[in-house]
């Protein structure tokens, strides 16, 4: 059974976009994954397929209306699993990593919500239980380009996706860290050599180095996540 991503949108066309080509590509077409795009404008009650309109309280932009999107959260909701994940891509929320990314691809599918203007309707969010989440700390024209790198996350996750298993779980974030340097031939290019130890064939020191690398890099480049670690695994 095909692992589905259903996403409310106001830009349909913009699926499946880049998730189309590459790994998550074959794998679409291949069957692993499916999607399922519902236009929120099939749901307006106007001639003018509005869904949005002037914030309560004044302001500036316009708000995406509780009873379309309530509408189409219901649509979609019906051809869903109970235990699939109902998320509206929000700045707001909380921050979209790595853990995140494989809980959705352990489940059969996730609902995204794709916001647009100046966001949705408090009520609706509250009404239907709306999960909040947050690609990073800066602002995107809309949910989509979120929704498309969430996927991507948690597509490549999936069995049968990747060549190896080894080489996603030994990727970046997977463990807490950052990932290690990577060399490949040839071995001297512009006076700069591999490492002699990855040349050695000694797959103990060659695991030790990458892990003291890993931890370097981390530690230098992201204190966040480095104090996280050392409290898991330093301790």
């Amino acid at each position: 059974m095909s692992w589905i991503a259903q996403i409310l949108t106001l830009y349909p066309d913009m699926f499946p976009g880049p998730l189309g080509a590459s790994l998550s590509g074959k794998a679409l077409n291949d069957g692993i994954w499916a999607i399922e795009t519902l236009d929120i404008r099939s749901f307006a009650r106007d001639k003018h397929r509005s869904v949005d309109d002037t914030p309560a309280g004044g302001g500036p932009g316009m708000v995406l209306r509780a009873d379309i999107v309530g509408d189409a959260i219901d649509a979609a909701r019906e051809r869903a699993e109970p235990d699939w994940p109902l998320v509206y891509l929000s700045p707001r929320g909380k921050r979209f990593d790595q853990a995140l990314a494989r809980h959705w691809a352990g489940l059969g599918g996730v609902t995204l919500l794709c916001g647009r203007f100046e966001g949705l309707d408090q009520r609706v969010i509250e009404a239907r239980a709306v999960e909040e989440v947050s690609l990073g700390d800066f602002i995107l024209s809309g949910g989509e380009p979120a929704a498309l790198a969430m996927l991507d996350a948690v597509i490549r996750l999936l069995p049968g996706v990747m060549g190896k298993e080894e080489s996603a779980e030994d990727e970046s974030f997977e463990r807490g860290l950052l990932e290690y340097p990577h060399y490949t031939r040839p071995q001297l290019w512009e006076g700069r050599e591999i490492p002699a130890v990855l040349n050695s064939g000694h797959h103990g020191k060659i695991a030790k180095w990458r892990l003291e690398k890993a931890e370097e890099m981390t530690r230098l480049r992201r204190p966040d996540l480095w104090s996280t670690y050392e409290r898991r695994h330093k301790a």
